[in-house]
């Protein structure tokens, strides 16, 4: 078999695999139990690993009195909710108004978290003591992401012991152990990403090696735990039915379809259960699917819409400026640059309703999903799970800016592969980690998401380039790759203007959304154009 990798589509170099696939059956691992290898990873850890893991850990530490966004109180609120009330009413309770919105397993996580949390400070799960935020809080609070990541950073070292390339490998696994996205939205601004995307690299690992019965039972717990997670869930279908489910001449295999059909029964009895037996899966699913919010998130996740709303704000100007005979929907003249969450009203082009962006991204990931049908690898795989994830966040409704994660996680797997798909993930990751920036808009944070990103960028980006460039073999390809590091390199004049705007504009409220405005539309333009390069990279590759 040989496989096609691009520095470019149009140019390829082709490197001859073994039949018995040596890119999807990595190096033997010591035997250990798919459910217990996380626990014996740690014996085998490395003097450099563990040097790793102290300094991360000292940094996070460092941390704790750094800015906190409202998420804080909604997991202080979770915690008090489910050690203060009967199951029953967890879905029910209005108290706060962070009532609890995601599926029952981070729920029971949350009420597991309340335990020892009411023996550090009572008052933490005392659901009237709203807005809580004591010392021993925060303390505690923190102190549960940085434990928790350690599935995170467990997997990624079993990611090392089994690569055909630990070299590299090893670069992949530190830069996303020590990744600007985790320290932002989980160690600053506060949530629990780390942990999850633990349980969806460890899902990702058992494929590579071979136990896909213990891979779809994982993901099914992680769509238990955050429903966002649904957005991959069309690439684990195909993937494991065509894979596992199916001989390689099409014919089903009965007893594996009905193994892993049992073992992702279960996992939902086990969550949605309770829930069930009690009558209140209509108000669950209610909690998890709220449909009255709008098009865009108050900032506009950098996606495909922001182009089209910033689309929308242009030819109104020009509407304006020209006197053009063009209908203008009046409800449209005050929305999507109020930075409310509210729905979205276009001024001059048409308006998009969910049904249209359902209809848009399920045509995406299909084309994506008849080529894993025809190529159930796992390099394949992993490929057709970014792009699904990332059709998704180009399309989704009501996407946040947090959910680039679902991109950049399982894109860096494949960064190192080969320099059409570095190139990629440069031009994602720099998009995406800057998109970041205003969930830390206060002064205190300003340099610290700047120097730490840069950092991270110069002890990841530049050894994976100096490994695997190629330079361009054609005019047209040197002009396309100054183009996108020309891009890259407007990042530093958008981050000039979004610190100097403010104070030009002397707080006029006309023009204050335009920081936030310009940071979407510019990181859009480079997460589109990375999703396109992605696209057409897996759409021509050779499995």
């Amino acid at each position: 078999m040989s496989i096609s990798l691009a520095s470019s589509p149009k140019h390829a170099r082709t490197l001859t695999i073994p039949e018995d696939e040596t890119l999807e059956q990595p190096k033997a691992l010591p035997q250990a139990s798919s459910w217990w290898a996380w626990l014996d990873i740690w014996r085998d850890i490395t003097r450099s690993e563990v040097d790793l893991v102290l300094f991360s850990t000292a940094f996070k530490l460092l941390l704790f009195p750094s800015y906190r966004s409202t998420d804080f109180e909604v997991h202080r609120n979770w915690l008090a909710i489910t050690h203060s009330l009967p199951i029953s009413q967890w879905y029910y309770d209005t108290t706060s108004e962070w009532t609890l919105d995601y599926p029952p397993f981070f729920a029971y996580f949350e009420k597991l978290l309340s335990i020892p949390a009411s023996f550090v400070d009572p008052g933490m799960v005392d659901l009237q003591n709203q807005n809580y935020d004591a010392w021993s809080v925060v303390a505690y609070q923190r102190t549960t992401v940085i434990v928790t990541e350690l599935v995170l950073g467990a997997a990624l070292l079993r990611f090392i012991r089994g690569a055909v390339d630990p070299s590299r490998q090893r670069v992949l696994s530190a830069s996303l152990f020590l990744h600007p996205g985790f320290l932002i939205i989980d160690h600053i601004h506060f949530q629990y990403n780390g942990f999850m995307f633990g349980i969806l690299l460890w899902s990702i690992l058992m494929t590579r090696d071979g136990k896909k019965l213990a891979s779809g039972t994982l993901f099914a717990i992680l769509l238990n735990f955050k429903h966002i997670y649904m957005y991959l869930a069309p690439a684990y279908f195909v993937y494991l039915l065509r894979s596992y489910c199916m001989s390689p001449s099409g014919e089903i295999l009965t007893t594996r379809f009905i193994s892993l059909a049992n073992a992702v029964i279960l996992v939902f009895v086990v969550s949605l259960g309770p829930f069930i037996l009690m009558g209140q899966l209509p108000q669950l699913l209610s909690r998890l699917f709220p449909f009255t919010r709008g098009l865009n998130h108050a900032y506009w996740a950098p996606n495909a819409w922001a182009l089209v709303t910033a689309a929308d704000r242009v030819l109104l100007r020009l509407v304006k400026w020209s006197s053009m005979n063009v209908t203008v929907n009046e409800q449209g003249l005050a929305s999507t640059s109020r930075g409310l969450v509210g729905d979205t009203v276009f001024a001059v082009i048409p308006n998009i309703k969910p049904i249209h962006t359902f209809v848009i991204t399920i045509a995406f990931q299909m084309l994506f999903l008849v080529k894993l049908w025809r190529a159930p690898n796992y390099k394949s795989f992993v490929t057709a799970l970014t792009l699904c994830g990332y059709t998704s966040y180009m399309f989704g409704w009501h996407v946040h800016e947090k959910a680039v994660l679902l991109i950049l996680v399982p894109l860096s797997l494949l960064a190192a592969d080969n320099y059409a798909y570095f190139k990629t993930y440069m031009i994602a990751s720099i998009a995406g980690i800057f998109s970041l920036f205003p969930l830390l808009f206060t002064p205190a944070e300003t340099l610290l998401k700047i120097v730490y990103s840069l950092i991270w960028g110069v002890m990841v980006l530049r050894p994976l380039h100096k490994q695997v460039y190629q330079f361009p073999s054609s005019l047209p390809w040197v002009l396309l790759e100054q183009l996108e590091n020309a891009y890259l390199v407007g990042f530093a004049v958008l981050q000039t203007f979004v610190l100097v705007f403010p104070m030009l504009s002397s707080g006029n409220p006309e023009v204050e959304f335009l920081p936030l405005m310009t940071t979407s539309v510019y990181c859009a333009a480079g997460l589109v154009w990375a999703f396109i390069r992605l696209s057409v990279i897996y759409l021509r590759q050779q499995y």
